[in-house]
């Protein structure tokens, strides 16, 4: 079989895997759980690739990322739930139902000062329509909260969280009210250290994180994409470390924490410069 751009050979190789005994036996082992995993890191991979700006990388996690959505596909396939063309047909039914101002339903195109509403409305109607094909589903997620997304990364989770319930009015009014909260929070860690209950520690750290992804919200920062810069500046500065340690002929192993803690300071300085 060879590589095509015709998305029907993906479809196939797809399932040529899938295929009892002479498909691969990882591939087969698979399930929805499974796989989940893999789908949420190749959409961070595609985030990395734009933020490194870098297109033949993005072109390739494109193609990872495009395979999960034919992994799933197949899955549900194999279940006679739906097929990667109802996949296809589903996404392109709503957004033509959702963009009237571009593709004319039957009241015409819209002024562009009427596509938030019209926006808001189609959303509404098409959450109607699936709470009427699951009138359980529909009771249980009644909660102002219920709209996020249990399966988001936790940084996301939390900032839409905070967003929903802030949005009748619970929620701080100063970012210095935040950083407050934030060190009572550190506060009582602190304390659980002390008693060194390890569960205790762990809540009280999430409880923290909370916390600044709720002082990141007030000051207009994502705090995905704040801790993404973050972990790029701990790179840059570890990577000045080893190459320090290098010239002078030695391991990281080597080096005491003072030294490389050192190193790290002027890592800092020399940024600043």
């Amino acid at each position: 079989m060879t590589p095509s751009k015709d998305i029907s050979r993906l479809i196939a190789i797809m399932a040529r895997l899938r295929t009892p005994v002479t498909g691969c036996p990882w591939d087969l082992e698979q399930t929805f759980a499974t796989i989940a995993p893999y789908t949420i890191e190749e959409a961070y991979e595609v985030a990395d690739a734009i933020a490194k700006g870098d297109m033949q990388d993005l072109c390739d996690e494109l193609g990872d990322l495009l395979l999960q959505v034919v992994y799933h596909a197949r899955l549900a396939e194999e279940q006679n739930a739906f097929a990667f063309a109802d996949v296809v047909e589903a996404i392109t039914k709503k957004l033509i139902r959702r963009h009237p101002h571009v593709f004319a339903d039957a009241d015409g195109n819209i002024a562009p000062a009427g596509v938030k509403s019209a926006w808001d409305r189609i959303k509404a109607e098409e959450k109607a329509e699936r709470a009427a094909r699951h009138p359980a589903a529909a009771l249980a997620s009644s909660s102002l909260l219920s709209k996020v997304k249990a399966g988001l990364p936790a940084l996301t989770r939390a900032m839409q969280l905070q967003q929903a319930a802030a949005s009748v009015g619970f929620d701080w009014n100063d970012p210095r009210a935040v950083l407050a909260k934030i060190r009572e929070e550190a506060d009582e860690i602190e304390a659980a250290l002390d008693r060194g209950d390890k569960t205790e520690i762990a809540a009280e750290t999430g409880d923290l994180m909370f916390a600044l992804v709720n002082l990141a919200r007030h000051v207009g920062a994502d705090p995905d994409q704040a801790l993404r810069g973050t972990n790029a500046k701990f790179e840059r500065r570890f990577a000045f470390i080893e190459r320090a340690l290098a010239a002078r002929g030695r391991a990281l192993r080597e080096a005491s924490l003072e030294e490389m803690d050192a190193l790290w300071n002027a890592a800092k300085l020399g940024e600043k410069a």
